[in-house]
């Protein structure tokens, strides 16, 4: 089984770029389920009911959120559709489904998770607590599970890879949009990348126009920030899972230049 995860998508440049680059992938890795981070679909913050349902209509099957899951009001509908997946370790009275498990056209079920980290982040329930509750319910039901650690330190991420070693296929970071190059199998068969990082602009600060986000470092003024325009760069990594152990074959990252004409 092949499963492809896409990084934070960025605004319109993110959504323009995977529309252009999605079929050419698809063709080529020729995945089984896809998912993206879609926190930042909305001009940088958030996700929509109509976003949503272009990105659904590209090809993506499921759609990950993050600390930014409720900056848009009119998102609260969505939270009732399973696609959508927000982090599990938001207190139980918050609405919307922290996992799910998912068929592949060949009928083969997924479990998808979201945690979030707590360091530098919103106040949560302890992600580690949670997802062995989620496992003790999730593993009768599935043997390939995918993890969405979206957190902000390096170092929470890596434990929670080795916290589910053996026990989830693969634990990938989200949230700091920038890639990073450690992918690897942990000794029991977990896939691991401490971040994804994001389909987005290029030429930009984490997405953002250079001179606006860099306003804020040379002044110490916040100012709104602005989403970048420009060609883009695709994020994400491919994972090969064994579809009778639930464990992973091969990891590789995904990282490509797309041109995209002005917006």
């Amino acid at each position: 089984m092949r499963l492809l995860f896409l990084g934070d998508i960025i605004g319109r440049v993110g959504r323009k770029a995977l529309s252009i680059s999605l079929p050419a992938l698809k063709e080529r890795m020729q995945p089984d389920l896809i998912i993206a981070n879609a926190e930042n679909a909305a001009h940088g913050k958030g996700l929509t009911p109509r976003i949503a349902e272009e990105l659904w209509d590209a090809g993506i099957h499921v759609l990950t959120l993050g600390n930014h899951s409720f900056d848009k009001k009119d998102i609260l509908p969505l939270l009732d559709d399973p696609r959508v997946i927000r982090p599990a370790n938001y207190p139980i009275a918050v609405p919307g489904h922290g996992s799910g498990v998912f068929s592949t056209k060949s009928g083969i079920p997924v479990g998808v998770i979201q945690l979030m980290g707590r360091v530098y982040m919103p106040q949560t329930d302890c992600p580690f607590q949670k997802a062995d509750a989620i496992l003790k319910e999730m593993a009768p039901q599935a043997k390939m599970i995918f993890v969405d650690m979206h957190a902000e330190i390096t170092s929470e991420k890596a434990a929670m890879g080795w916290y589910l070693d053996g026990r989830v296929s693969a634990v990938i970071g989200s949230h700091t949009h920038i890639q990073t190059a450690d992918e690897r199998l942990f000794p029991n068969g977990t896939a691991f990348l401490t971040d994804v990082g994001a389909c987005g602009p290029h030429n930009s600060i984490i997405g953002m126009d250079v001179r606006t986000a860099m306003n804020r470092f040379l002044t110490g003024i916040i100012s709104p920030m602005v989403i970048a325009e420009g060609d883009a760069v695709i994020c994400g990594c491919l994972i090969d899972i064994d579809e009778r152990t639930g464990r992973a074959n091969s990891i590789a990252r995904v990282r490509e230049s797309v041109p995209v004409p002005p917006l």
